[in-house]
């Protein structure tokens, strides 16, 4: 079976690569697929965020990283991918992933959800966190992988012990 594991990855956290790895141990294969999201305004662009990602997962053999830039259900169908995987991390997740699921089943009723908790060091660790944490100059080295910290340094700058 092939998995489809969605998300802008803006940038990619230990929590993204905690549910990448899991999935691809449940899955043949994990598609990891980085969007392109007109409505979030990214740090990193598509190319940016791709790279990163592929660097993070080299190791990895039976997941592949890819970008897309349509309708899920679209790009589901089109790398014949049998399930989407989605990361819960609180109940706020659960509300909007779970009406997202409906819908995708509605345009498409063989279209199919399977929801990941994170392990619970990961429970609080967002995308949107480490960027507001990196703009203000603080280590998000803790919770991103090293490739994806050196990046952040350069885009962001170094953290600083102090205001």
């Amino acid at each position: 079976m092939i998995a489809l594991y969605p998300g802008t990855f803006d940038p990619l956290t230990n929590g993204h690569i905690d549910i990448a790895l899991r999935g691809a141990k449940i899955f043949d294969k994990l598609i990891l697929a980085v969007s392109e999201n007109p409505k979030k305004q990214t740090a990193f662009s598509l190319e940016e965020r791709v790279a990163m990602t592929k660097e993070a997962l080299a190791d990895q053999k039976n997941i592949e990283v890819v970008q897309f830039n349509c309708l899920l259900i679209k790009f589901m169908k089109k790398v014949n991918a049998d399930v989407v995987i989605r990361g819960l991390r609180a109940v706020g997740d659960f509300e909007f992933e779970f009406q997202l699921a409906l819908m995708n089943r509605k345009m498409d009723s063989d279209f199919e959800t399977v929801f990941l908790m994170p392990n619970k060091e990961y429970i609080f660790l967002s995308s949107s966190m480490v960027r507001e944490v990196a703009a203000h100059y603080g280590d998000v080295s803790p919770f991103v992988p090293e490739c994806v910290n050196r990046r952040i340094v350069e885009r962001f700058g170094k953290p600083t012990p102090s205001c």
